[in-house]
């Protein structure tokens, strides 16, 4: 009930509804790099898996040679060879 009410807020005064509903921003290029904001935190991390802490959930990055390669206070990028983006609950 309460995020259908901010969705029509954000809707109504063109507000980004990532910031709005608090919900992560997953920005991808290519099947080279991942950038996430609005995250909580790294859960796991390796050279094949780098699952992330969301709001809404676990975002899972797959793939081979991964890296973080920024990480603040609400983004992180990660570059390697991207396979797969999962979302967790």
């Amino acid at each position: 009930m309460v995020e259908g009410i901010k969705q029509k807020i954000s809707d109504a005064l063109d507000l980004p509804r990532d910031l709005i509903l608090n919900v992560p921003r997953v920005v991808i290029t290519g099947k080279i790099a991942v950038f996430i904001e609005n995250h909580k935190g790294i859960i796991e991390y390796d050279s094949r898996l780098v699952k992330i802490n969301t709001p809404i959930g676990i975002v899972c990055v797959k793939g081979e040679s991964l890296l973080i390669k920024t990480i603040i206070a609400d983004e992180i990028t990660i570059e390697g060879e991207i396979m797969a983006i999962e979302f967790e609950e």
